[in-house]
Protein backbone atom coordinates (compact mmCIF):
# COMPACT_ATOMS: atom_id res chain seq x y z
CA UNK A 1 0.00 0.00 0.00
CA UNK A 2 1.10 3.22 -0.57
CA UNK A 3 0.24 5.95 0.99
CA UNK A 4 1.15 10.35 -0.29
CA UNK A 5 1.35 12.45 2.68
CA UNK A 6 1.05 16.29 1.74
CA UNK A 7 3.34 17.97 4.58
CA UNK A 8 6.43 16.62 6.20
CA UNK A 9 6.69 18.66 9.43
CA UNK A 10 6.53 17.39 12.76
CA UNK A 11 3.03 16.14 12.95
CA UNK A 12 2.83 14.21 9.07
CA UNK A 13 5.86 12.69 10.26
CA UNK A 14 4.35 11.16 12.95
CA UNK A 15 1.89 9.75 10.74
CA UNK A 16 4.87 8.56 8.72
CA UNK A 17 6.27 6.94 11.21
CA UNK A 18 3.46 4.82 11.99
CA UNK A 19 2.30 3.85 8.54
CA UNK A 20 5.86 3.04 7.61
CA UNK A 21 6.06 0.70 11.00
CA UNK A 22 2.51 -0.68 9.90
CA UNK A 23 4.01 -1.78 6.55
CA UNK A 24 2.63 0.99 4.76
CA UNK A 25 5.00 2.85 1.91
CA UNK A 26 5.23 7.02 2.64
CA UNK A 27 5.96 9.61 0.12
CA UNK A 28 5.86 12.40 1.83
CA UNK A 29 5.44 15.86 -0.01
CA UNK A 30 6.28 19.82 1.02
CA UNK A 31 7.40 23.09 -0.04
CA UNK A 32 10.93 24.14 -0.91
CA UNK A 33 11.52 26.00 2.31
CA UNK A 34 9.81 23.99 5.32
CA UNK A 35 8.91 26.28 7.90
CA UNK A 36 8.44 23.55 10.59
CA UNK A 37 10.24 24.13 13.58
CA UNK A 38 10.27 21.12 15.43
CA UNK A 39 13.42 20.06 13.08
CA UNK A 40 15.19 17.06 14.85
CA UNK A 41 11.31 14.78 14.20
CA UNK A 42 10.42 16.16 10.56
CA UNK A 43 11.33 14.36 7.29
CA UNK A 44 10.91 17.97 5.64
CA UNK A 45 14.80 18.42 6.58
CA UNK A 46 15.65 16.38 3.89
CA UNK A 47 14.54 18.75 1.72
CA UNK A 48 17.07 21.28 3.39
CA UNK A 49 19.73 18.16 3.62
CA UNK A 50 19.24 14.80 1.07
CA UNK A 51 18.18 12.72 4.06
CA UNK A 52 17.30 12.59 7.25
CA UNK A 53 16.68 10.30 10.29
CA UNK A 54 13.85 10.46 12.93
CA UNK A 55 14.05 8.00 15.36
CA UNK A 56 14.78 4.67 14.02
CA UNK A 57 13.42 5.48 10.25
CA UNK A 58 15.03 7.38 7.30
CA UNK A 59 13.99 9.43 5.06
CA UNK A 60 15.79 10.72 1.46
CA UNK A 61 14.57 13.18 -0.86
CA UNK A 62 13.67 12.46 -4.68
CA UNK A 63 12.31 14.27 -7.52
CA UNK A 64 10.41 12.30 -9.94
CA UNK A 65 8.31 9.01 -9.49
CA UNK A 66 11.27 6.82 -10.52
CA UNK A 67 13.37 8.14 -7.68
CA UNK A 68 10.81 8.14 -4.79
CA UNK A 69 9.05 4.48 -5.82
CA UNK A 70 12.95 3.45 -5.34
CA UNK A 71 13.29 5.16 -2.42
CA UNK A 72 10.23 3.65 -1.02
CA UNK A 73 11.26 -0.06 -2.51
CA UNK A 74 15.00 0.78 0.09
CA UNK A 75 12.68 0.59 2.80
CA UNK A 76 12.78 4.28 3.38
CA UNK A 77 10.17 7.73 3.48
CA UNK A 78 10.64 9.46 0.40
CA UNK A 79 10.28 12.81 0.63
CA UNK A 80 9.93 14.99 -2.57
CA UNK A 81 9.11 18.98 -3.13
CA UNK A 82 5.94 19.10 -4.15
CA UNK A 83 3.15 21.54 -2.83
CA UNK A 84 0.37 21.17 -5.38
CA UNK A 85 0.56 17.24 -5.01
CA UNK A 86 1.20 17.49 -8.57
CA UNK A 87 3.06 13.67 -8.15
CA UNK A 88 0.12 12.30 -7.16
CA UNK A 89 -0.98 11.96 -11.17
CA UNK A 90 1.78 9.40 -11.39
CA UNK A 91 1.95 8.08 -8.66
CA UNK A 92 -1.31 7.21 -8.21
CA UNK A 93 -1.53 6.28 -4.26
CA UNK A 94 -3.43 3.99 -2.51
CA UNK A 95 -4.18 6.90 0.00
CA UNK A 96 -3.52 10.42 -0.02
CA UNK A 97 -3.21 12.00 3.26
CA UNK A 98 -3.29 15.85 3.47
CA UNK A 99 -1.26 16.67 7.14
CA UNK A 100 -0.39 19.97 6.01
CA UNK A 101 -2.04 21.63 8.80
CA UNK A 102 -3.15 25.05 7.20
CA UNK A 103 -6.51 25.32 8.91
CA UNK A 104 -8.25 25.04 5.89
CA UNK A 105 -7.77 22.89 2.82
CA UNK A 106 -5.32 23.85 0.25
CA UNK A 107 -6.93 21.93 -2.61
CA UNK A 108 -7.22 18.13 -1.44
CA UNK A 109 -10.06 16.20 -3.20
CA UNK A 110 -11.76 13.02 -2.57
CA UNK A 111 -10.80 12.49 -6.33
CA UNK A 112 -7.06 12.28 -5.80
CA UNK A 113 -7.16 8.70 -4.84
CA UNK A 114 -9.54 5.96 -3.26
CA UNK A 115 -8.78 6.95 0.49
CA UNK A 116 -8.89 10.46 1.14
CA UNK A 117 -7.61 11.46 4.83
CA UNK A 118 -7.79 15.02 6.24
CA UNK A 119 -5.80 16.08 9.44
CA UNK A 120 -7.29 18.80 11.61
CA UNK A 121 -9.65 21.70 10.53
CA UNK A 122 -10.52 22.73 7.29
CA UNK A 123 -11.83 18.94 6.02
CA UNK A 124 -15.01 17.49 5.95
CA UNK A 125 -15.87 14.06 5.93
CA UNK A 126 -17.51 13.26 3.00
CA UNK A 127 -17.14 16.68 1.48
CA UNK A 128 -13.23 16.55 0.41
CA UNK A 129 -12.29 13.94 2.19
CA UNK A 130 -13.50 10.04 3.35
CA UNK A 131 -12.14 10.71 7.09
CA UNK A 132 -11.09 13.38 8.93
CA UNK A 133 -8.69 13.11 12.06
CA UNK A 134 -8.78 15.33 15.22
CA UNK A 135 -5.84 17.27 16.25
CA UNK A 136 -6.52 19.45 19.01
CA UNK A 137 -5.55 18.07 22.24
CA UNK A 138 -8.23 17.18 24.72
CA UNK A 139 -10.60 14.00 24.82
CA UNK A 140 -10.82 13.87 20.99
CA UNK A 141 -7.37 14.00 20.06
CA UNK A 142 -6.45 11.58 17.65
CA UNK A 143 -10.25 10.19 16.84
CA UNK A 144 -11.42 9.79 13.38
CA UNK A 145 -14.58 11.09 11.95
CA UNK A 146 -16.03 9.76 9.41
CA UNK A 147 -19.11 12.19 9.12
CA UNK A 148 -18.48 16.16 9.92
CA UNK A 149 -14.98 17.99 10.86
CA UNK A 150 -12.69 18.22 13.47
CA UNK A 151 -12.91 20.92 15.93
CA UNK A 152 -12.16 24.84 14.14
CA UNK A 153 -9.02 26.59 14.86
CA UNK A 154 -8.95 28.30 18.22
CA UNK A 155 -5.50 29.94 17.64
CA UNK A 156 -4.52 28.79 21.18
CA UNK A 157 -1.35 26.26 21.74
CA UNK A 158 -1.96 23.37 23.44
CA UNK A 159 -1.23 23.29 27.23
CA UNK A 160 2.20 21.31 27.70
CA UNK A 161 2.59 20.97 31.42
CA UNK A 162 0.31 23.98 32.43
CA UNK A 163 1.90 26.15 30.20
CA UNK A 164 0.09 27.01 26.55
CA UNK A 165 0.49 30.04 24.28
CA UNK A 166 3.66 31.21 25.88
CA UNK A 167 5.81 28.70 25.34
CA UNK A 168 5.70 29.71 21.71
CA UNK A 169 8.42 31.98 20.35
CA UNK A 170 7.56 35.03 17.48
CA UNK A 171 9.76 35.97 14.99
CA UNK A 172 10.12 40.22 16.28
CA UNK A 173 10.74 40.91 12.52
CA UNK A 174 10.61 40.33 8.80
CA UNK A 175 13.98 38.78 7.48
CA UNK A 176 16.22 35.79 7.55
CA UNK A 177 16.14 33.87 10.22
CA UNK A 178 19.59 33.60 12.64
CA UNK A 179 20.01 30.62 15.18
CA UNK A 180 21.58 31.97 18.60
CA UNK A 181 20.81 28.54 20.41
CA UNK A 182 20.32 24.95 19.10
CA UNK A 183 17.63 22.70 19.47
CA UNK A 184 17.54 21.01 22.30
CA UNK A 185 19.54 23.81 24.46
CA UNK A 186 18.32 24.92 28.10
CA UNK A 187 17.17 28.19 27.91
CA UNK A 188 16.01 30.67 30.70
CA UNK A 189 13.33 33.34 30.16
CA UNK A 190 14.61 36.67 28.93
CA UNK A 191 17.53 34.78 26.99
CA UNK A 192 17.91 35.43 22.87
CA UNK A 193 17.54 32.49 21.36
CA UNK A 194 17.41 34.11 17.58
CA UNK A 195 17.23 36.98 15.54
CA UNK A 196 15.82 38.11 13.11
CA UNK A 197 16.94 41.73 11.11
CA UNK A 198 18.77 42.29 14.31
CA UNK A 199 15.95 42.09 16.41
CA UNK A 200 16.00 39.61 19.47
CA UNK A 201 13.59 36.66 19.56
CA UNK A 202 13.38 35.91 23.71
CA UNK A 203 12.88 32.94 25.70
CA UNK A 204 9.73 33.48 27.17
CA UNK A 205 9.97 30.91 29.92
CA UNK A 206 12.68 28.46 31.13
CA UNK A 207 12.76 25.48 29.36
CA UNK A 208 14.41 23.35 26.56
CA UNK A 209 14.27 24.90 22.92
CA UNK A 210 11.89 22.10 21.32
CA UNK A 211 11.56 24.09 17.94
CA UNK A 212 13.08 26.38 16.01
CA UNK A 213 13.36 27.91 12.44
CA UNK A 214 16.29 26.71 10.34
CA UNK A 215 18.94 29.31 9.47
CA UNK A 216 18.56 31.73 6.55
CA UNK A 217 14.94 30.90 6.35
CA UNK A 218 12.68 34.12 5.57
CA UNK A 219 10.51 34.95 8.79
CA UNK A 220 7.46 37.72 8.99
CA UNK A 221 7.21 39.39 12.08
CA UNK A 222 4.20 36.96 14.59
CA UNK A 223 5.52 34.45 12.60
CA UNK A 224 5.85 30.88 14.95
CA UNK A 225 9.38 30.97 15.34
CA UNK A 226 10.27 28.80 18.10
CA UNK A 227 8.70 26.65 20.69
CA UNK A 228 10.48 26.04 24.40
CA UNK A 229 8.89 22.65 26.30
CA UNK A 230 8.51 23.51 29.91
CA UNK A 231 8.98 19.82 30.98
CA UNK A 232 13.46 20.11 30.56
CA UNK A 233 13.77 17.14 29.34
CA UNK A 234 15.83 17.51 26.53
CA UNK A 235 15.43 13.65 25.24
CA UNK A 236 11.92 14.57 24.07
CA UNK A 237 13.51 16.66 21.34
CA UNK A 238 14.33 13.53 19.45
CA UNK A 239 10.90 11.74 19.47
CA UNK A 240 7.35 12.85 18.17
CA UNK A 241 4.84 14.05 20.30
CA UNK A 242 2.25 12.07 21.87
CA UNK A 243 -0.01 14.86 19.39
CA UNK A 244 1.99 13.10 16.23
CA UNK A 245 1.43 9.68 17.76
CA UNK A 246 -2.02 10.02 18.50
CA UNK A 247 -2.91 11.37 15.47
CA UNK A 248 -0.67 9.00 13.58
CA UNK A 249 -3.12 5.95 15.12
CA UNK A 250 -5.99 8.05 13.70
CA UNK A 251 -4.77 8.30 10.20
CA UNK A 252 -3.79 3.98 10.28
CA UNK A 253 -6.98 3.24 11.86
CA UNK A 254 -9.15 5.00 8.55
CA UNK A 255 -6.83 3.72 6.06
CA UNK A 256 -7.76 -0.30 8.09
CA UNK A 257 -10.57 0.98 7.82
CA UNK A 258 -11.37 1.62 4.30
CA UNK A 259 -9.02 -1.00 3.30
CA UNK A 260 -11.32 -3.47 5.31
Amino acid sequence: MLTFIRGAGDLATGIALRLHRAGISVVMADIAEPTCIRRTVAFSEAIRCGSACVEDVRASLGATPDELRAIVEQGEVAVAVDPDAELVADLAPDAVVDAILAKRNLGTTMDMAPIVIGVGPGFTAGEDCHAAVETKRGHYLGRVLYTGSPIANTGVPGIIAGVGAKRVLRSPADGPFECVHEIGDIVTAGEVVGRVAGEPMLATIDGVLRGLLAPGVPAFKGMKAGDIDPRGDASFVKTVSDKATAVGGGVLEALCHFRA
